[in-house]
């Protein structure tokens, strides 16, 4: 019998390691081989960290696109599931620690996120609608791509594990963000032309060595808790707080935008979600996290630590972001290239001051 060939990936070119871990994986992929670390690695990281955080990402990212020369067999390859489950491990464990003391009923969990604050320091959407620059929405862009590039895609494998309106809300709320049978209002499609107007590449996954650690938290999260059937409750949790957050975020960003004259696919992308996710919203708690609860009632708590986990995690990129341009420093590992000069709003300042 002839042995089916081995296929490589297309998929982004493979970044370099930032540590022990994230080294491990990159020449484990790179190579074909085992991954091989000192003993102890994991236990010692920083989960956190940037080693850690990439380490997860590009293990995760093998269940997605992939990584341009790695086999596609390598998804399912028995020692990078062994490493994955130990970071993952040690990521929930970071995770749960942390919010110890949070809510454990959906009520309690959510009761904040309905009531729009009128205190809005430390909202990174708030700073980039009155006195972002045009830099700034760059770099948001940018590390926000590693998700918005495949929008939608790590909440549709809880999709199988819900049953009635859990199952029959989310489906149409996934339709919705994946266009509505119509490939150009694609979400991801939608944040692809948004880059187009900020003058950025929008290849899959072409900032990923640009992004620091709590951006990569942000995304591993989704992907954590989309792969296992056991946190389908915290991935309802997730995605519930995302589509009851969005709308008022999405406002502000559309605000940024057209202040700064970013263009109208850049705009468009905000306010698309402005109205979609204020329906979504409502079916999301009414049919997804109601039916749910209705069907496996025992899931609470692991809602409710779903939203919990992704404000927790939202605030440290928040943290992060405001930080280095408080400082007129780019929040990025790495900086953009220059705004291209036939870019509509190249009047404005197109990088930080590193003062």
């Amino acid at each position: 019998m002839t042995a089916t060939p081995r296929t490589a990936s297309s998929g982004p070119d493979l970044v370099r390691g930032r540590g022990v871990l994230s080294d491990a994986v990159f020449d484990a992929l790179r190579t074909g081989r085992p991954p091989v670390h000192r003993a102890g690695a994991v236990l010692s990281a920083d989960p956190w960290g940037e080693d850690l955080q990439l380490a997860l990402y590009l293990l995760y990212e093998l269940h997605y696109r992939g990584f341009g020369g790695v086999e596609d067999d390598r998804e399912w390859d028995p020692d990078l599931l062994r490493l994955r489950q130990a970071l993952e491990t040690r990521f929930l464990h970071a995770l749960r620690t942390e919010l110890a003391d949070a809510p454990r009923s959906a009520e309690e969990a959510f009761a904040p996120l309905l009531v729009e604050p009128v205190d809005l320091t430390g909202s990174v959407s708030r700073l980039l609608e009155t006195e972002g620059e045009l830099w700034q929405l760059r770099e948001y862009a940018a590390l926000r791509s590693l998700y918005h590039l495949k929008e939608a895609d790590p909440h549709v494998w809880v999709v199988p594990r819900l049953t009635g309106r859990a199952k029959a809300g989310m489906v149409a709320i996934e339709y919705d963000e994946f266009g509505a049978g119509r490939a150009a209002d694609i979400h991801a499609r939608l944040f692809a032309d948004l880059m187009d107007d900020l003058g950025l590449d929008h290849a899959y996954g072409r900032y990923l060595d640009h992004a620091p650690a709590p951006l990569l938290a942000t995304v591993n999260l989704m992907s954590l808790f989309g792969l296992h059937r056991s946190l389908r409750g915290a991935l309802v949790g997730h995605f519930a707080c995302v589509e009851v957050t969005s709308s008022p975020g999405s406002r502000r960003m559309a605000g940024a935008m057209r202040r700064c004259g970013a263009g109208p696919a850049a705009e468009r992308f905000y306010t698309e979600h402005v109205e979609a996710d204020a329906v979504h919203e409502q079916v999301v708690r009414r049919e997804v996290i109601g039916g749910l609860l209705g069907e496996e009632p025992q899931l609470e708590p692991d809602v409710a630590f779903g939203c919990a986990a992704t404000v927790l995690l939202e605030g440290r990129l928040a943290d992060h972001l405001l930080e280095a341009w408080g400082r007129g420093r780019s929040a990025l590992r790495t900086e953009l290239a220059p705004v291209p000069r036939d870019l509509s709003p190249a009047h404005r300042r197109s990088g930080p001051s590193h003062r």
